[in-house]
Parts: structure tokens; sequence; C-alpha cells
């Protein structure tokens, strides 16, 4: 194996692994995050700490784990393929890796957050089916006797009463709507991925510099975490107003009197003229939350390059 193919498989490892250790480390807040962002009218939920205390009671411990599963499938290939192609864009964009181009570093951050939407987009999509399931089941709680405002997941009527899970939704999506179903709300993640990677990525590699060894000429594990943790934070809580159009988006069963949407403008148009502008920000302390300790662990265990061990233990 060459040392590029060794590079490459040793960035995919720890994109993989940084993937893994954070979402199981911070699902329950972002659990927390799409159901409080999918609340319109009467809320079910006052906040964070609220929507995790009344989903531990109602759903057990697990309960705040739901869609984790699909999660944990497929984010070790979308944090292999962001993190591997912002630093393969840095190199390639960059004639000396040393010095400092913002542009550059924008422009490797744009397009990290357009290779990931590839598995980024249909994984949240099945991801937010499962997470807002319990808030569905709560807020049809005392108007049991209501009709329903959308179909169930399957529109086989020998399924309907059936616990949905991803592989139900994604089967029955593939089915009706073919693979466009599963990329729903395709546009407003990329307009919430690219704006992200271009401010996480440039302000994570000039906060991380700044603690760079001269003799090791990498940043102590701490400092990578801690600069992870800030621009994770600085990004998430930047594109938070769209994130909420995205989830919002994805979303395909409402509760009763709930808003459907046709697109990012009529989204946009719906949740200002009827919520208010706080709308766009709801959630963006759980994102904050969720964010970043995933990146500062993921650029924590990429700076560690326990990739680079493991192929080494292999060899």
């Amino acid at each position: 194996m060459s040392s590029q193919d060794l590079s490459i498989t040793a960035k995919l490892i720890n994109g993989g692994v940084a993937g893994l250790v954070g979402v199981t480390c911070v699902f329950p807040i972002d659990l927390a995050k799409t159901r409080l962002q999918n609340q319109q009218g009467k809320d079910v939920y006052k906040g964070m700490t609220d929507c995790l205390m009344k989903t531990a009671r109602a759903e057990g411990f697990l309960g705040m784990y739901r869609g984790a599963a699909v999660n944990l499938t497929l984010v070790t290939p979308e944090k292999a393929i962001k993190l591997a192609a912002n630093d393969f864009l840095r190199q390639l964009l960059m004639q000396d890796g040393t010095k400092q181009n913002l542009k550059m570093e924008m422009l490797a951050g744009c397009g990290a957050g357009i290779c990931q939407v590839v598995v980024t987009c249909p994984m949240e999509m099945l991801k937010i089916q499962l997470q807002d399931a319990g808030r569905l089941a709560v807020s049809h709680q005392g108007s049991a006797s209501a009709a329903p405002t959308s179909r169930p997941y399957s529109t086989g009527s020998a399924s309907t009463h059936r616990r949905p899970s991803a592989t139900l939704i994604a089967r029955e999506l593939l089915g009706t709507q073919g693979l466009s179903g599963l990329y729903r709300g395709l546009g407003a993640t990329l307009l919430r991925d690219i704006p992200f990677s271009i401010i996480y990525f440039p302000l994570f590699a000039n906060l991380n510099r700044l603690g760079v060894s001269e003799v090791t000429g990498k940043a102590p594990f701490a400092h990578s975490f801690a600069a992870g943790c800030a621009a994770g934070s600085v990004a998430a809580v930047a594109v938070t107003p769209l994130d909420v159009l995205k989830t919002r988006i994805q979303t395909l069963k409402k509760g009763l009197g709930e808003d459907t949407y046709g697109g990012v403008t009529d989204c946009a148009r719906k949740l200002w003229t009827q919520e208010g502008a706080a709308a766009f920000m709801k959630g963006a302390g759980c994102r904050a939350l969720v964010i970043a300790p995933l990146f500062g662990i993921a650029q924590g265990i990429y700076f560690i390059g326990i990739g680079e061990r493991i192929l080494k233990c292999l060899e």
C-alpha cells in the first residue's frame, strides 16, 4: 500500500471512529433538537431538559436513542467523507500547506459540504422520522378521537399500526417515490451544510494552528478538542435557521393542525408569518451542544491519528 493510500485510509478510519464516538455521546440532545424544532402551536416541550425528561419517562432511556441505529450506521461514511474531502481539497488548493489562505480554506470547506450530503440527506431523512415519532404520540394524546392529518408511514393496511423503523420507512419511500424520496430536502441540506463547512473548517484550522507544537508539528489533543468545540458551536448556531427549515421539510408526518411545506421558500414564509423570527432559532442551544463535542471529538481523534495507529498494528 502506497503512502498516499495509507493516508487516505487512515483519514477514513479517523472520520468513522470519530463519528461513532461522537454520535453515541450526544444523540439524546440531537433528538431533543429535532422535537423542539418541529413544534408548532402549543408546545409539548418547554426546552431541552423538559424534552429529555418527558422522553425518558414516556419512552424509557432507550427512547432517547430513537433513530440512533441509522445514524450510527451512516455517520461513519458521512464523517469520513466530510473530513477526508476537506483535507484532500485543502492539500489540492493550497500550494503550501503551512501557508494561511482563507479563501482556499473556505473553498475546501464548501467542497466538503457538497460531498457529504450524498450520505447526510438520506441519513437525516430517516433519523428525523424516528426521532419525532415520540413527540407526535404525545401531541395526539387527549385527541385520539380526532382524525389524523397525515398518513402513516406505510400505505398498506396491514402495516398501518407497525412501529416505524428506518427499514420500513426507506422501503416505502423507495417504493412510492423512488430514490428522490430519500433525498427529500436535498436543497435545504445543501443550504445548511455548505455554509456550515465554509465557517467551520477555516475557523477550526486557524484556531488549531495557534496550539501547534514546534517539536511535534501537531496541536495537543486538548487544544484540538477545544478548537473543534469552539468552531463547531459558532458554525452550528450560525446555520440554525437553515437547519430548522431542513427539519420541517424532511418531516413526513405532522401533528394535528401542523403545516406542510412545498419547499424552502414556502417553509420560510410560513415560519415567519405564523411563528415569528424566533422560530428560526428553535433548538439553537441543543444544536450547539450537539455539534461542539461531536466535532471536538472528531478533530481530537483525527489529530491523534487513531487511523494511522490501527493501520500500523495491521501491518
